[in-house]
């Protein structure tokens, strides 16, 4: 089932997060770390109203954030679509013990249909340059590759940018 995310949600999705950069870091991703992502997004997530949780037997297993705000981090990528009702995804993050068994897909298309539903031109993201297996995640559903960002508490490797156009 997926859901919206409550505050009490928190701490539980930072022992998600946290345990997917443990197996990140094990396959060495450098991608998240004690900086990013933390509890005061996931916070603003939830009071935007953008926070969805998989939920799987009652217990929490994924994530994903749906925004309309854009980071400024983004502002220098030409886009395909205006900077006009487009959809950003962010944090989007399966525990590591079901990982590969279409979690992350079901998150997505959640995503994608909301946007969908709801007339937007695109879907925008990024992912990490390292991140060989994400990168081919996104470009099997359509998402078309546009450029780099960085984000220097993160990683001097810089982040993918991707956009789906609907």
């Amino acid at each position: 089932m997926i859901r919206k995310g409550k505050i009490g949600d928190i701490e539980t999705i930072m022992e998600l997060t946290k345990a997917c950069a443990k197996a990140m870091i094990a396959n060495g991703i450098c991608q998240w770390n004690e900086h990013y992502p933390n509890a005061s997004a996931f916070i603003k997530d939830v009071k935007r109203g953008e926070l969805y949780i998989l939920e799987l037997d009652a217990e929490i297993k994924g994530t994903i954030v749906i925004s309309t705000f854009m980071d400024e981090e983004y502002k220098p990528i030409k886009w395909l679509t205006k900077n006009d009702h487009n959809l950003y995804i962010h944090r989007l993050a399966i525990h590591p013990s079901i990982q590969g068994k279409g979690f992350a897909q079901q998150l997505m298309n959640f995503a994608e249909q909301y946007a969908i539903e709801n007339n937007y031109h695109s879907i925008r993201l990024d992912t990490f340059s390292q991140n060989k297996r994400n990168q081919k995640f996104y470009e099997l559903r359509g998402y078309k590759r546009l450029g780099d960002i960085y984000f220097p508490k993160q990683s001097e490797f810089p982040f993918h940018c991707y956009e789906l156009v609907l």
